[in-house]
């Protein structure tokens, strides 16, 4: 099986990779151009594949612009992060391909997107013209809009649902924890979850503290 693995890893030509919000900001709150760089260092190596980036970190890379010192829990103060930080974090990706003569596009969702047939086709359209024109999509949830009753939860659950919605080859989940699981890691009865083949096996994923946004 693990063989069976590789060999798909290998050939693989369209790829959603997600990374989460602590792969690339500072401890104190902030993008860190140095990770962003040597993210798409590697990922721009791979010029043969088609790569749908799902990227966290606007909550994040808001924080330190609007002098705040740790995550607001408040969602209105929350947003106003992710207003402030999205563009930033777009910005820096862009800077960073552009190194490699390549373009991004900034692709921003809602759960109602993905539920809502006429906004799901129109979402998979614009992936699919993105991929055809060679820029790299860059998708994050839409957090200036989406409340706690309608949010994704975690760009896990986002990241497998971008990866069904084009098809995806394989799905790559970039984080500072060993894997997927269905709970906290630590906690007593978490199981890791070895392959996902529904998007209701994500409903228990557990976030970090950066994570979100």
């Amino acid at each position: 099986m693990a063989g069976v693995r590789r060999k798909d890893v290998a050939e693989a030509r369209r790829v959603v990779v997600k990374v989460g919000s602590s792969s690339l900001t500072t401890a104190a709150g902030g993008l860190d151009a140095d990770r962003v760089d040597a993210l798409v260092d590697v990922l721009a190596k791979h010029g043969e594949r088609e790569i749908i980036l799902v990227s966290s970190g606007a909550i994040a890379a808001g924080l330190a612009p609007l002098g705040l010192s740790r995550r607001p829990r408040d969602l209105a103060r929350q947003q106003a992060a992710a207003s402030v930080g999205q563009g930033l974090l777009v910005a820096r990706y862009t800077a960073s391909y552009a190194r490699y003569g390549r373009r991004v596009g900034q692709v921003l969702l809602t759960s109602d997107d993905m539920a809502r047939r006429a906004h799901y086709r129109n979402a998979y359209r614009t992936l699919e013209q993105l991929l055809a024109m060679g820029a790299v999509p860059v998708v994050n949830e839409n957090d200036t809009v989406a409340t706690d009753e309608i949010r994704f939860g975690d760009n896990d659950r986002l990241a497998a649902l971008v990866a069904h919605l084009v098809r995806a080859d394989l799905l790559v989940l970039l984080s500072d924890v060993d894997g997927l699981y269905d709970g906290h890691p630590e906690s007593a009865g978490t199981s890791r979850i070895e392959e996902v083949r529904d998007h209701a096996e994500l409903d228990g994923v557990e976030i970090g503290s950066v994570g979100r946004g």
